[in-house]
């Protein structure tokens, strides 16, 4: 399937997400900070794409996906964030998609499935 980078400082969430898009069949490369994302996108250049969460330590997602998008503004990216208000501000609309945090992945699941469809067709 898909090499995914999974921007997510909390241990739990993290491999919560990690085991579930590996049951989907993507390979997974996980970041806990805005900063690894950084580093992590200049080491695998293959990453089709990222999961970023937003309130991260060492650079927040909205920083790293502009610094990440300066370099590969083809990479797709989802913001993955619990705070919805983020949604307003105009630094994330670069992002390929927003998805607010939830027990239930399926629209997580869903949004990557559509993103990397697009991506493949293009």
């Amino acid at each position: 399937m898909a090499l995914i980078l999974l921007v997510e400082d909390n241990p739990h969430q993290r491999q919560w997400y990690e085991t579930e898009l590996k049951a989907d069949g993507h390979d997974v490369l996980i970041a806990t900070s805005g900063r690894e994302a950084v580093s992590a996108i200049e080491a695998h250049p293959n990453i089709d794409l990222v999961v970023m969460d937003i309130n991260m330590p060492n650079m927040d997602g909205i920083e790293a996906m502009g610094k990440i998008l300066g370099k590969h503004n083809k990479l797709p990216v989802i913001l993955n964030t619990a705070y919805g208000s983020y949604k307003d501000n105009f630094m994330s609309w670069s992002a390929d998609a927003y998805v607010i945090k939830s027990s239930d992945l399926s629209e997580l699941r869903t949004t990557i499935a559509k993103i990397l469809a697009k991506k493949k067709s293009t």
